[in-house]
């Protein structure tokens, strides 16, 4: 009878981490606001230099860079700090690929009650502390995710111009839902010339979007329908409607009750173009994807990660005659295609 061999035994490390795993955001979130990445860019990699830089104090500087040197936002060496590749690219602010906005929303007050209450919402079976309702307005929510989270989109929004062929040229209406600060729309639009967008959302919201639209130069070929995405007039004869990080919020009859109002939208052998994170049939894989059925758990009142068999139903039971899933590189998001 062979033996079992031991490799490690058992530790609480994990259980340490875990607990002090807020610690890591918080520090991050701290080295953001001290704009840390991008004085080390600049040439400032000492403590000495960084508490100069920042105006902190060299102990506080210190401590907060070896920290986050443990966790690979830095690197040290004889006492000089170096940004990681990927704090490079997405934390120094002087990078077009600049992410560091991502905290105001990320790692907000809001966010974190939310899980302060996390016993009582698994309790529940939902929200304890927000408005869990997303049918309803909440605009300094929604704003603050608008002005904040549009960094995240470029891969995404690249992948869904593509997806909808926008570098062809051809005559296209587009219809954005839930559209936020409005990047998926603009992104079509601005490879695209002859594309042109309907953005729908809250007034304070689309207020972004109009901003945006302004900044990249397609204002004139972008129309704004204030009002919930249940209720106010979508109209009709759209090629594409995009749907952006919206059915995680609702149960499946309202994810159903919204999918109908789109295949509607759409023209005959129109597009729904949905993008979700969107976990695998066995609810744990991928972990970034999975995960996030817990953040709809502590923050809306029936929202989940759904996966691609749900998905396939609901659009099903909505009219969609077919549904495919395509993976986009560098992204823990899945976009659908759903066809007319």
């Amino acid at each position: 009878m062979a033996t079992r061999t031991v490799t490690s035994r058992p530790s609480p490390e994990r259980i340490f981490n875990a607990l002090n795993a807020f610690q890591q955001s918080a520090a991050l979130k701290t080295a953001i606001e001290l704009d840390i990445f991008t004085a080390i860019a600049d040439g400032a990699n000492t403590a000495a230099l960084l508490a100069a830089k920042t105006g902190a104090t060299e102990r506080g500087v210190r401590i907060l860079c070896d920290y986050l040197t443990i966790h690979e936002f830095l690197a040290k060496i004889n006492g000089r700090y170096g940004l990681s590749p990927e704090s490079a690219i997405f934390l120094n602010r002087h990078s077009l690929a600049y992410m560091g906005t991502l905290a105001d929303f990320l790692a907000s007050p809001a966010a974190k009650k939310n899980f302060d209450a996390l016993t009582e919402s698994v309790r529940k079976g939902g929200t304890s502390v927000a408005q869990g309702d997303n049918t309803k307005p909440n605009d300094e929510l929604w704003v603050t995710f608008a002005r904040t989270m549009a960094p995240l989109t470029t891969v995404s929004a690249g992948f869904i111009a593509d997806l909808a062929r926008a570098k062809e040229g051809n005559p296209c209406k587009v219809l954005d839902i839930a559209a936020g600060h409005g990047m998926f729309g603009i992104t079509i639009a601005t490879e695209n010339p002859n594309a042109h967008i309907t953005a729908v959302d809250w007034a304070p919201v689309l207020a972004v979007a109009r901003e945006n639209s302004a900044a990249a130069g397609v204002a004139d070929r972008v129309a704004f329908r204030p009002g919930s995405t249940f209720e106010a007039d979508l109209g009709e004869g759209y090629d594409i409607v995009l749907l952006t990080n919206i059915f995680h919020h609702f149960d499946v009859a309202t994810c159903e009750k919204l999918m109908r109002r789109v295949h509607a939208a759409l023209k005959h052998g129109g597009k729904a173009i949905t993008l979700e994170f969107v976990p695998n049939e066995d609810g744990v894989t991928p972990p970034t994807a999975a995960a996030f059925s817990l953040i709809m758990l502590a923050a809306t009142d029936s929202g989940d990660a759904y996966t691609f068999s749900q998905y396939e139903k609901m659009f099903a039971t909505a009219g969609f005659r077919k549904t495919t899933q395509h993976s986009i590189p560098d992204s823990p998001q899945q976009l659908l295609l759903s066809e007319k």
